[in-house]
């Protein structure tokens, strides 16, 4: 069943790896059926990929190989709850180290130019809860890059 609302990414050319690489790397994620341009356009030719289907985390996307008309911005990312450490340190270690970069507060973009926030349950917790917690967990998060879960527990902690 095709889903009624569907994100779809702009690429300049490589959707098709970045699905790949999406769905080697999250749960619940899974590549799908790959169209081909039926015939030429500005950024390709017949028979070039042009879109891609695939889901990254459960969510329904189509990678659209559109040319380098328009890039990613920080205004969209992908938001990925982690458990702890570890999974933390597998998404963002999984996204920079495939040519991606680092950002600040838990953001990182990868090398296709999508941006992700990497974000520690604990970290949302302390937001949900409000007040003086908040402001520790938070204020620690801006000094980070990639969130330091102990850090973030001991912010909340007081």
């Amino acid at each position: 069943m095709t889903a009624k609302n569907t994100i779809c990414l702009w690429y300049d050319k490589d959707a098709e790896a970045a699905a790949r690489f999406y769905a080697a790397t999250f749960p619940n994620s899974s590549m799908g059926k790959v169209h081909h341009a039926p015939g030429d356009y500005p950024s390709g030719k017949t028979g070039d990929v042009l879109m891609v289907e695939f889901t990254v985390a459960g969510v329904a996307c189509i990678g659209l190989n559109g040319g380098p008309a328009f890039k990613q911005t920080e205004a969209f990312s992908f938001q990925i709850s982690t458990e702890d450490q570890a999974e933390t340190d597998r998404y963002w270690n999984a996204i920079v180290g495939n040519g991606g970069k680092e950002s600040d507060c838990g953001w990182c973009k990868d090398r296709w130019g999508l941006n992700w926030q990497i974000t520690p349950r604990t970290l949302m917790e302390a937001m949900a809860a409000g007040g003086s917690e908040a402001k520790r967990a938070f204020d620690a998060m801006m000094t980070m890059q990639k969130i330091d879960v102990a850090k973030i527990d001991a912010a909340r902690r007081g």
